[in-house]
């Protein structure tokens, strides 16, 4: 398949994924503007899902396609290494996200997008193929924008006066240093084809 075939998969998948996102983040919340409240919470979020999903699919299917059309850049040789510390503090940060919020939640307001930026910059750091560059360059992308959206709407995370969950924080640690081991060890090869280990 050629390289002009196989992109628009990965583009349109990265367009529809984080364009769902990116609508949901810079919505009208105003009384009679907000289009969830207009539609309903459910048919709202049936039709958000159903877009990111499909977009999600494009982007697996792009990426796959693409491995073969070679590098922007040559990756550094601690980059992996780097790479791989970073994803231990981001899979318990991503885990906290989802719990009760406990110290970790508090401190960092918005525990998913930071995961999400130092997934995608310990991944750049690791590859420079062109569809590693272009997947991962949009994912710190939308990051940086939608926690510019959440300031600028006021979101300042888990309100202050919450006392911190302990139990937030334990599974936070217990569960993310328990995935981090997992993908380290067999998920990554298993659901990306690369595994961790050989550094391929």
């Amino acid at each position: 398949i050629r390289e002009e075939i196989i992109m628009p998969y990965l583009i349109a998948g990265l367009v529809l994924f984080f364009g769902a996102h990116l609508f949901s983040a810079f919505r009208s919340r105003a009384p009679g503007k907000d289009l969830r409240q207009r539609m309903g919470y459910g048919p709202y979020m049936g039709l958000y899902s159903l877009v990111a999903l499909a977009g999600f699919g494009l982007i697996i299917y792009g990426y796959d396609a693409a491995r073969w059309m070679g590098s922007l850049y040559f990756a550094p040789s601690w980059g992996r290494h780097v790479n791989m510390t970073l994803m231990l503090p981001a899979m318990i940060i991503l885990v906290a996200a989802y719990l009760p919020a406990g110290r970790i939640k508090k401190t960092l307001k918005h525990p998913m997008l930071v995961a999400v930026k130092l997934w995608a910059l310990g991944h750049l750091l690791a590859n420079g193929e062109w569809n590693s560059v272009i997947l991962f360059t949009s994912f710190l992308a939308y990051a940086i924008i939608d926690r510019i959206a959440v300031k600028k709407r006021g979101d300042t995370g888990p309100p202050a006066d919450v006392a911190p969950s302990n139990l937030g924080d334990i599974g936070a640690l217990v569960i993310g240093i328990g995935v981090y081991l997992a993908f380290f060890f067999h998920l990554h090869e298993f659901l990306i084809g690369v595994p961790v280990l050989s550094g391929v």
